[in-house]
């Protein structure tokens, strides 16, 4: 995580600290994946180890805040170590929110229908999913390589999220109107696309804290967003 130590068991520490990060990342990607594939193809079976696997990360987030605090009160760590360890709990709590949008999508795969999503809409949905994953796997790998030029890139490339959710924002609502019969499962997946949208927002918030345990900086409180819908009430 950071530069050798005097004492070795303190470097082992920080060390954990940082694969608890990886891990959390890991399961984060995997959770979204499945259940944006379980989404587009009505797989109940799939979602239904989505939602499992959020207690999985719960575990590992606690097991993140042991570690950070423990590791605080024994060493009391200063500069870059403090920041590093700090950012690791700000980061573990953004994958954790993550998880939860994840396991949201999950939950209502049911609800969307039997037969499978019309291919119209699959297509949306699965392009805003192909680049919030992206920045998902993405984030991490810019953090454990110090990429910190790359860290901004990602954090300002939230507008592209925003952009997408907009435009699938439309499409939904041109097909609810189209046709009455699709406003139970449109409506089912706005909600799903706005877990996306906001996935995206705690992507951009690992950002943030990455850079920062980086550089010692922060980047600057403005950053681009296009989301261009007004419906607030669709936040879970």
């Amino acid at each position: 995580m950071t530069g050798e130590h005097t004492v070795r068991s303190f470097d082992e520490e920080l060390d954990h600290v940082d694969r608890l990060i990886r891990e959390m990342s890991a399961l984060a990607a995997a959770m979204l994946q499945a259940a944006t594939h379980a989404l587009i193809n009505s797989d109940n079976a799939m979602a239904q180890r989505v939602v499992s696997d959020d207690a999985i990360m719960d575990a590992r987030q606690r097991a993140l805040d042991e570690a950070a605090i423990t590791l605080i009160a024994k060493r009391q760590p200063m500069a870059q170590d403090l920041r590093a360890v700090v950012g690791a709990l700000r980061m573990g709590a953004d994958l954790e929110r993550i998880g939860d949008l994840a396991k949201n999508i999950a939950k209502r795969v049911g609800a969307v229908g039997e037969s499978p999503t019309p291919r119209g809409l699959a297509h949306s949905i699965e392009a805003m999913s192909d680049l919030v994953m992206l920045q998902v796997t993405g984030v991490i790998d810019r953090y454990v390589a110090r990429d910190a030029a790359g860290l901004e890139r990602l954090r300002d490339e939230d507008e592209n999220v925003d952009i997408h959710y907009t435009s699938v924002f439309r499409e939904l609502l041109t097909y609810m109107m189209e046709d009455p019969r699709n406003i139970t499962p449109c409506t089912h997946l706005l909600f799903c696309a706005k877990n996306l949208e906001r996935i995206g927002d705690h992507v951009t918030n690992i950002a943030e804290n990455a850079y920062y345990v980086v550089t010692g900086r922060q980047l600057p409180a403005h950053r681009p967003k296009q989301d261009e819908t007004s419906m607030t009430m669709l936040a879970d």
